[in-house]
């Protein structure tokens, strides 16, 4: 019998706590029978409301991405330029660890080919349309828009798997390399801009 109270959306729910829980590793890790441990149930329960490994990991990143978009949209609303760049850029570095598990699902992306991908897909697709409305916004040419994206995110992803992996040992203050990094985007940015 299912524990009362368990449904599809409190699984993913116990999942997205899991991989967050397992840090930069907690979505790779993550398996079926640590959502059903963490939910004090049997793992052939959780059959009752997810159809595999696959699919509950499909639904983590569906959540993540969408928890990212929310966060971005609401930090660059109302901000154009440099200033949008910059509150993007802090908005997915503390996301990133806030929920290094999640910010890990948010980069794996879906199946163009597998109808199952569809949600992940479209949350993917929202996440996109951020970053080009803000580098749009900045200035950036339309013919430049898939390079300036890929730049921006590239960048900021660069930063914090590296912070999140403890890859940076001098001492001098991340926050403040943070700050110089989103600096330099900016100004590469809008050379993209100038461009014809």
């Amino acid at each position: 019998m299912p524990r009362a109270g368990l449904n599809r959306d409190r699984v993913v729910a116990i999942a997205l706590d899991v991989v967050d829980a397992g840090g930069r590793t907690g979505f790779a890790d993550l398996t079926l029978a640590s959502v059903a441990s963490a939910a004090g149930v049997s793992t052939p329960s959780l059959y009752k409301h997810v159809a595999s490994l696959a699919d509950l990991r499909r639904e983590v990143g569906v959540h993540a991405v969408g928890d990212l978009v929310r966060l971005t949209s609401q930090a660059t609303v109302g901000r154009s330029g440099p200033e949008a760049i910059r509150s993007l850029g802090h908005a997915m570095r503390d996301y990133a660890r806030e929920h290094p598990g999640r910010y890990a699902a948010v980069q794996v992306p879906a199946d163009p080919d597998d109808p199952a991908d569809a949600a992940l897909a479209r949350a993917g697709g929202d996440a996109v349309a951020i970053l080009a409305a803000v580098v749009r916004g900045a200035g950036v040419a339309d013919d430049h828009l898939v390079d300036a994206v890929r730049i921006l995110r590239s960048a900021v992803h660069g930063f914090v798997s590296l912070e999140l992996d403890r890859g940076f040992r001098l001492p001098a203050d991340l926050d403040a390399s943070f700050d110089a990094l989103l600096d330099v985007v900016v100004t590469g940015l809008s050379t993209l801009g100038a461009t014809p």
